[in-house]
């Protein structure tokens, strides 16, 4: 199950008080160089890169396996993890926002510079917010891949949130049909969800994510202590995906964000905690997208209140809400939507509501919507089939759900009214 999945894989234990201790993992294993003293040098920073290593996760899918690296303090390090995964060539491309730049882009550039001074190293700083997550701005990479005359070799870095994530992997899945790509994401919903699975792209005026492709990176660089740089509502709004893995797949996880001391740890930035939720999260993830790549099944319960979290993101106006917290909005609606139908109790209903309340995260959809904005948006959702609505919903006990088109429509317009209503 996913409970025992991903606590077997995660080294973590349970203390005597239900708080949660981490375990440091085994040490990764490096390449030898050529060059003697060029490889001692090489070889004490690659060891010095595993051992910041505390947390490894790997998405199997075969020949294109990737590591999910996490590790307090690993954006030190992150230069020999990028030259270790580079695709082939000597290019690398930064891609980064006007947040994240004056924090951790000349690290970075400096870090891969430091494990390889052959490679060429160069950046572009995109806008920073979901409004700017569009086609025009997308052209922002490829202007600066061209200008530098970037090879079919060259590697892709992205160094952000969700926002740079999603375009960085989707520019370098159409770069020249297809180029190398690495995440160092740097908000919790890009570490726990949005940076795994190879899910890339861009909105459209009239649907969010609409025009992308899927592209897996090479490897995921990610470093709890980034999360030091951002503010709690931002913290906030991605532990909304962690409590959505607890509640399709990992009963044992959402009993654990109950305790209001963990979820404070997380969106305080306690290494410990968020290391153990990224772990977690991703592991449930990468088992998941290993069955199903391209969401042509299982997958699809990933979006789990998503449906009605990207019509309030696409109605209220892209950035205006943040991802997360659309998601959590929607989360709320979808367990309603699963009680009125009585696949859940009353209780379970009341925990989610609970949990949403206490991490601060908004409980009603935008004041001005309404449920036929909510059906136009819906009705182009891409997990919809022959034109009918299909809807992630909770069924069962914890840590149980379907995707099904399979309920009453009546029920899902009582669930619209009483939460516009309410707004």
């Amino acid at each position: 199950s996913g409970a025992s999945g991903a606590s077997g894989a995660s080294g973590a234990s349970a203390s005597s008080s239900g708080r949660w201790r981490l375990q440091r993992g085994v040490p990764l294993g490096f390449g030898v160089r050529k060059s003697m003293r060029q490889g001692c040098a090489c070889a004490s920073r690659a060891a010095s890169a595993d051992a910041a290593v505390s947390h490894r996760v790997d998405v199997p899918l075969g020949e294109r396996t990737y590591p999910i690296y996490i590790g307090t303090g690993l954006f030190g390090h992150a230069g020999d993890l990028v030259v270790r995964h580079l695709n082939g060539g000597k290019q690398v491309l930064i891609v980064t926002n006007e947040t994240i730049a004056p924090i951790y882009l000349d690290g970075m550039r400096r870090a891969i510079k430091d494990a390889d001074d052959t490679v060429q190293v160069e950046h572009v700083i995109l806008p920073d917010g979901e409004q700017y997550k569009t086609m025009q701005v997308l052209e922002k990479i490829f202007d600066k891949a061209l200008e530098c005359r970037f090879n079919r070799k060259s590697t892709f870095v992205a160094l952000g949130g969700g926002v740079i994530g999603d375009m960085t992997g989707y520019a370098a899945a159409s770069f020249q049909r297809g180029v190398g790509f690495i995440q160092a994401p740097t908000t919790v919903m890009a570490m726990v969800d949005s940076s795994v699975g190879g899910k890339t792209g861009v909105n459209h005026p009239l649907g969010k994510n609409m025009i992308g492709a899927f592209h897996q990176p090479a490897c995921v660089i990610t470093d709890p202590a980034a999360l030091a740089s951002l503010p709690p509502r931002e913290t906030a709004s991605g532990v909304s995906e962690v409590v959505k893995y607890g509640l399709i797949r990992d009963a044992e996880l959402f009993r654990w964000l109950e305790d209001a001391r963990n979820v404070e740890d997380i969106i305080e930035g306690d290494p410990a905690a968020v290391a153990f939720a990224v772990e977690r999260s991703c592991a449930i993830k990468a088992a998941i997208v290993a069955e199903d790549e391209r969401e042509g099944g299982v997958r699809a319960t990933l979006n789990l209140g998503h449906t009605f979290g990207h019509a309030i993101e696409t109605c209220a106006g892209y950035g205006n809400w943040l991802h997360g917290e659309a998601v959590a909005t929607g989360t709320l609606m979808a367990s309603d939507l699963s009680m009125r139908l009585g696949w859940i109790s009353e209780d379970l209903n009341a925990r989610v509501v609970a949990i949403t309340r206490r991490m601060g995260l908004p409980l009603l959809p935008p004041r001005d919507m309404t449920p036929d904005d909510f059906i136009n948006v819906m009705a182009v959702d891409k997990k919809n089939v022959d034109g009918q609505l299909r809807l992630v919903l909770l069924k069962g006990e914890l840590g149980k759900c379907v995707v099904t088109s399979d309920f009453e429509k009546d029920t899902l317009m009582e669930t619209l009214h009483a939460f516009c209503s309410m707004s």
